[in-house]
């Protein structure tokens, strides 16, 4: 049985009990409900959890373990030539053989072991998710007998079933926190590895980029890993891009709050907004085909040599995606600045104009500076455009017209192709992808921090 069917059925079956639940709490009572500590729905939903949780804690342990249990059994059954060869190979093996077992390889270059292997695997598999199935519905079965079982006019009902929503209200809000660990961890360690063999100075203050690739097993050179030309590029695309987002999405947010009529807000705001949801290889086609061939020939006609992929171009198409960000928080801030101020400042005789550069402009400007901070998290993290529209190439240089690329883009080359996972080309990738998330971290932080002394201010 599938997962999803699983869930459905335990679904249907905690529906089930919760109004079996709800009517047997009726029923030991003869219907007087007065005698009951807590209403029927709350026994009902207390038998529902009492089968829903422990088969669903069972799943998750099982999903846990048996990977773990059918990877150990599987490199276990490898040949002796395969054991005694070098580690990097036995991981590509044993993928392979997993990958076999559900059908996603094919080729000539598969060995028998390997389809003997993976057919092993794959009825292991099988067997351990029938074994799964039974444990997850014997513990549902035996949670809900037990549910029933509790079910009596003084048990608090009501108590146990909100200290449980408790706890998973708690488990919810502690995912964000979690994962920001995962991710902090994930990188950590790798980019710790990459440090033993790289020096700290070469890398942060190096000015050339030339990782030298090498072909797995072929022990290549080392490579220059300086990152200060990637770390330039980020910061010069999003100079750009922010350039072009922050006078049309602020004047956007301005016009939207203070002179558009309510039916053309409704109608602007929303059309301006879909720009967001436009995927970003989108973005990056309209760059290739449309913007850089116009600036190149734009420069042309005027004398200047614009390459199709440049910073400008990049930069110009990167600008665009993000003005939704800039005008749709600029236009909640905008909006959210006390009418009593506005009147005032007619009261005064200030103009409109007037009260929107000495009064609501001001009053806004935390605010607002928090949405551009925002926005340019979102800039340095965009790596489609910059691929298709302003090249692969490190080049150290503060002309716009020429062609620059990105940490993320990268990030992206590093992790891409047959290489040695421990080798210093990709696990330059980690050391990029961290450093990448301490500046994002730390301008989401500075934003938000902004945006929170706004809200204490007016609210």
């Amino acid at each position: 049985m599938s997962l999803t069917t699983m869930l459905l059925v335990l679904l249907v079956a905690a529906l089930a009990v919760y109004f079996l639940g709800s009517r047997r709490a009726r029923q030991v009572v003869r219907g007087e409900i007065r005698q009951l500590h807590s209403l029927p729905p709350f026994y009902g939903a207390y038998v529902g959890l009492w089968l829903a949780v422990p088969a669903l804690a069972v799943m998750i342990l099982w999903l846990a373990i048996e990977p773990m249990i059918l990877g150990a059994s599987l490199r276990a059954d490898l040949p002796a030539s395969v054991l005694n060869g070098p580690k990097d190979q036995i991981g590509l093996i044993v993928s392979t053989i997993k990958s076999l077992a559900t059908g996603g390889v094919t080729g000539s270059t598969i060995e028998p072991f390997m389809m003997e292997l993976a057919d092993d695997y794959a009825a292991a598999k099988a067997t351990g998710r029938s074994l799964m199935t039974a444990a997850v519905f014997a513990a549902a079965l035996a949670g809900g007998v037990v549910g029933f079982l509790h079910i009596r006019p003084a048990m608090r009902a009501r108590n146990r079933v909100e200290t449980v929503i408790r706890i998973l209200l708690i488990v919810a809000s502690s995912i964000a926190i979690l994962t920001t660990a995962g991710i902090v961890l994930s990188m950590l360690f790798e980019t710790i590895n990459f440090f033993r063999e790289v020096p700290l100075a070469n890398f942060f203050l190096g000015t050339t980029w030339d990782p030298r690739f090498a072909a797995a097993g072929s022990g290549g050179a080392t490579g220059q890993f300086g990152m200060l030309p990637l770390l330039w590029g980020t910061m010069f695309v999003s100079i750009v891009a922010m350039a072009v987002a922050v006078p049309v999405g602020l004047f956007a947010a301005i016009y939207m709050a203070e002179y558009a009529a309510p039916k053309v807000r409704s109608v602007v705001k929303p059309l301006l907004e879909i720009l967001a949801g436009i995927p970003t290889v989108v973005y990056g086609f309209f760059a290739l085909v449309t913007v850089g061939p116009f600036l190149r020939d734009i420069g042309g006609t005027i004398g200047l040599d614009i390459d199709a992929r440049s910073t400008l171009t990049a930069g110009f198409v990167m600008g665009i995606m993000i003005i939704p960000f800039v005008s749709s928080l600029s236009d909640d801030v905008i909006t959210a600045v006390p009418q009593a101020m506005r009147e005032g400042s007619y009261g005064l005789g200030a103009t409109r104009s007037e009260t929107i550069r000495r009064v609501v402009f001001p009053a806004a400007l935390p605010g607002i500076v928090g949405s551009i901070l925002l926005a340019v998290s979102r800039a340095i993290g965009e790596t489609m455009i910059v691929v298709m529209a302003a090249g692969v190439t490190a080049n150290l240089t503060a002309n716009p017209l020429e062609p620059i690329t990105t940490v993320t883009v990268k990030i992206v080359n590093q992790l891409t192709g047959d290489h040695e996972f421990s080798s210093p080309q990709t696990l330059v990738a980690f050391a990029l992808g961290m450093t990448l998330f301490v500046i994002t971290l730390g301008l989401n932080i500075v934003a938000l921090r902004v945006v929170r002394k706004y809200r204490e201010q007016y609210e």
